[in-house]
């Protein structure tokens, strides 16, 4: 029995997103219980993310070669449907309306900018050493601002994150192509490689620290910022265009403004996880007993970690 590429290609990228999904979920749960990247570099979950994340990037580079990248890549986005619903069963919440009209928006938007860009290319048409020490200049000097910008904007620290992390990301695949293309053995190759790693890890590391915010928002906006980067490189440097005329940069418009307005509306209706929160009725500093209430008449006040704690931090911050 013969399987039909385009199929195999389908069946590939459907993996491949399950995949990206499933890590980003984890890296999310391990942000929210993590307050640095650092701290999350101690866990064993972060590194099944990076695992996870490696394994779709493999998948998604076999699914290239069996189908076409008008097919694939609009596939690889659906780890956007996948991860926000299985976040929100992972916490033991349902998925708002809200959120699943944000995220066919931002596909649907996704979708038309990546059918309306051309992928005409030739096989052997990949960045020459001039272009890529541009590519990478140009790139590190916007991941850096827009991680500054993060550390001093609190409000839209994540999106910025997600954006630093989409770019980073964009260049990694664009300059891992020149390394599937040519895999000789060479000084200008190797250089090609460790370029490839640091902005892939760059861009792993910059998603950990946008999902503290939440999923649905960074997630979206690094989905989308991955390929409109590949292809900014490519219709810039290497002489691609759109696809249908004039009305293809329409299209593309048309497109982006669907996707940035499905990541804002992600943004605003993505709960984000945090400490659980001090149940009504509760007076603050007091914690809970964790065992079963004492019953009976015995007035010897309970001693140990039974006992409610009352902490006065006006005062003298003591427990009382």
């Amino acid at each position: 029995m013969t399987v039909s590429p385009v199929f195999l290609a389908i069946a590939l990228s459907l993996v491949s997103a399950l995949c990206y999904a499933t890590a980003a979920v984890v890296q999310e749960r391990t942000a929210a219980d993590t307050p640095s990247v650092r701290g999350a570099l101690t866990h064993g979950s972060w590194w099944w993310s990076v695992a996870l994340n490696a394994g779709g990037a493999l998948l998604h580079v076999v699914a290239l070669r069996y189908g076409p990248l008008t097919l694939v890549q609009p596939l690889g986005a659906l780890s956007l449907v996948v991860a926000v619903p299985l976040g929100s069963w992972a916490t033991g919440r349902r998925t708002p309306a809200g959120q699943w009209r944000a995220m066919a928006l931002t596909l649907a938007g996704l979708t038309a900018l990546m059918t309306v860009t051309a992928s005409g290319r030739g096989p052997g048409d990949t960045l020459g050493s001039a272009e890529m020490l541009l590519v990478t200049l140009a790139a590190t000097a916007v991941v850096a601002l827009l991680v500054r910008a993060a550390t001093h904007r609190s409000t839209l620290s994540g999106l910025t994150f997600a954006a630093a992390s989409g770019i980073a990301s964009g260049v990694g695949s664009t300059l891992a192509q020149k390394l599937a293309v040519g895999p000789t053995l060479s000084w200008s190759a190797a250089y090609v490689a460790v370029l490839t790693v640091a902005f892939a890890v760059s861009g792993l590391l910059l998603s950990q620290q946008a999902y503290r915010s939440g999923l649905g928002g960074p997630l979206a906006l690094l989905t989308l910022l991955n390929p409109v980067t590949a292809s900014a490189i490519g219709i810039t440097l290497l002489g691609e265009g759109f696809r249908y005329g004039g009305t293809g940069p329409l299209l593309a418009l048309a497109g982006a403004t669907a996707a940035v307005r499905g990541v804002i509306l992600l943004s605003r209706s993505q709960p984000r996880q945090g400490r659980p929160r001090v149940p009504h009725g509760r007076a603050p500093g007091t914690v809970a007993d964790p065992r079963p209430a004492r019953t009976g008449r015995s007035q010897t006040p309970a001693t140990g970690p039974s006992r409610l704690v009352t902490v006065d931090f006006t005062r003298t911050g003591r427990a009382i």
